[in-house]
């Protein structure tokens, strides 16, 4: 269900359903829909949590949601102008069936923005679904652009303290020491169960909090990228830029020109 609208998806009778708002809210709760859907950010950013997964949807980006995928969106935007569009799935292609966030086209963005005048239609019409299919049918190819921006949420409930400071205090320089002391985990446990549970080293883990920080900061043309790259923990302009670069393969002044 989503906050304070009237409508619930999975009670639309029809293969797809667009819904358009210009300031969105959520239920900060973990819900599914029967449907996938493409969530594309205008104006913002978004935090997206699916199957256990928190992702950065930031400005001009879309996110792909699996069907029946676990997940709730957050945002601290000031302004939030969004896009969704919902769509039965009938193919066996991989893509649909697995979370991508990827930067939009200029081919995809129009066509979104073009679908908003069936915004919150409910009766069935033919121009929409053929309009939608043949943007469902191309996702996988606009695919190709694909960054993956997300921190896997530990299972193992001995890391909930560590992760909390860690996600508090990511502009730090911290090591495992710190974390094994707040966890009250040997060094040695610690350091094999964070590697378990989040598939990352402790400073892989760490770059990727300040990356996806930094998106959330440049999104908000408040700060100049040097201001930003102090903020977030860099100790300079270039190890700020470098670090961008290898996680986005691209530089911030790159990235602002896209949103």
């Amino acid at each position: 269900m989503l906050s304070g609208k009237t409508l619930s998806v999975d009670d639309i009778h029809k293969p797809n359903f667009v819904w358009f708002e210009d300031n969105w809210t959520h239920d900060n709760v973990m819900h599914k829909h029967e449907k996938a859907q493409l969530i594309y950010v205008e104006i913002g950013f978004q935090y997206l949590t699916v199957n256990g997964k928190i992702y950065l949807l930031p400005q001009n980006h879309v996110a792909w949601i699996p069907p029946n995928a676990i997940h709730k969106t957050n945002s601290h935007s000031e302004i939030i102008k969004l896009m969704i569009i919902f769509f039965e799935v009938s193919k066996s292609d991989l893509f649909y069936y697995e979370v991508n966030i990827f930067s939009v086209p200029p081919v995809l963005k129009e066509m979104i923005k073009y679908a908003e005048k069936w915004s919150r239609n409910i009766e069935e019409s033919a121009d929409e679904n053929i309009f939608l299919k043949a943007l469902y049918n191309e996702l996988p190819n606009f695919v190709a652009d694909a960054i993956q921006l997300h921190i896997s949420l530990p299972e193992d409930k001995r890391l909930s303290k560590a992760i909390k400071y860690l996600n508090n205090n990511y502009t730090k320089d911290l090591k495992m020491d710190d974390l094994s002391e707040i966890a009250a985990l040997s060094l040695r446990s610690i350091e094999r169960i964070f590697k378990k549970e989040t598939g990352l080293t402790l400073s892989k883990y760490q770059q990727m909090l300040r990356i996806i920080k930094s998106l959330e900061l440049l999104s908000a043309h408040k700060w100049t990228i040097s201001e930003i790259a102090y903020k977030v923990g860099y100790k300079s302009l270039q190890a700020y830029t470098n670090s961008f670069k290898s996680v986005m393969q691209y530089s911030p002044s790159d990235f602002l020109k896209t949103i």
